[in-house]
């Protein structure tokens, strides 16, 4: 089962991603409440934790990664705009009380949809970083994100180890993704996440080149390992906190715990004061 885990190899690679990544999310967040998402809520009859996959949707969840990748030559990617910067921020700004939730792996036609609702009802604003050959097949899930006022962000095609990629993967892979979303949406997406935390150099300059910019997290709620909802919420929680970026995941396996726990979690940060946000490019 993939993750966004690989031991200390990864932890090193994270550190660089967080100082390059989450400072740029942090410092972006934005000072104005969200605007309200108007979608209405699924008629299941039941909470979103509790709602199965829609009539002719699979019942169990996609794998992370169906076949290797086989294209040579990747077409010609149109770049987002603004420009990246070509330094990281040297300082974070007040942030007041505001938290970023983010979403990686999907979308996921079995558990998406319910996270979707959960924020609905919330009336919030999420991250979801999306990997193309995910997202290929569920184009209506990514404007349902778009149309809620999400950040639909690059999380790689088919969630490779980025640093053992030559330099034309890495394009071909955050390429077709940009492509997939700027095809369904009508825009590029602005920011991506590495798989696994891992980030290098070609990769660095290729999201720029594509007009994205790095984002990384703050707390790590480990969902992939499926400790229980009660734990994810737990995690959550105890490291609440201004500027924090949490990492969940709405596919690659099991998720129905992710989504149970987020149906706990946010209300309890909501009445706690905090403000459930995303980050703005400036």
């Amino acid at each position: 089962m993939r993750s966004d885990h690989t031991g200390p190899e990864r932890r090193t690679l994270l550190k660089v991603a967080l100082g390059l990544g989450g400072a740029t999310a942090l410092h972006l967040i934005a000072a104005e409440p969200a605007s309200t998402p108007t979608r209405p809520a699924r008629a299941t009859g039941t909470s979103p934790a509790a709602a199965g996959p829609p009539a002719g949707v699979r019942s169990r969840p996609l794998p992370y990664r169906l076949e290797p990748m086989t294209a040579k030559t990747p077409p010609r990617f149109r770049p987002a705009r603004p420009p990246v910067r070509t330094r990281p921020f040297e300082h974070l700004p007040e942030l007041g009380h505001a938290m970023v939730l983010s979403f990686d792996d999907g979308p996921d036609p079995l558990y998406t949809p319910d996270i979707l609702a959960t924020l609905r009802r919330h009336r919030v604003r999420a991250m979801f970083f999306v990997c193309g050959e995910m997202a290929l097949g569920s184009r209506d899930l990514l404007r349902e994100m778009a149309d809620d006022g999400h950040v639909v962000g690059n999380h790689s095609w088919s969630h490779p180890l980025i640093p053992e990629l030559s330099r034309a993967s890495i394009r071909d892979e955050l390429g077709r993704t940009s492509e997939v979303i700027d095809t369904t949406l009508g825009a590029p997406p602005l920011w991506y996440r590495a798989p696994y935390g891992a980030w290098n150099r070609n990769s660095f300059e290729i999201g720029a080149e594509l007009g994205m910019e790095p984002m990384a997290w703050t707390v790590d709620t480990l969902d992939w390992t499926t400790p229980g909802a009660r734990t994810i919420v737990s995690r959550v929680l105890d490291a609440a906190a201004p500027g924090v970026v949490v990492l969940s995941h709405d596919a690659g396996g099991d998720r129905s715990q992710s989504v149970t726990a987020l149906g706990r979690y946010l209300p309890r940060l909501l009445d706690a004061g905090y403000r459930i946000t995303v980050p703005h490019r400036v």
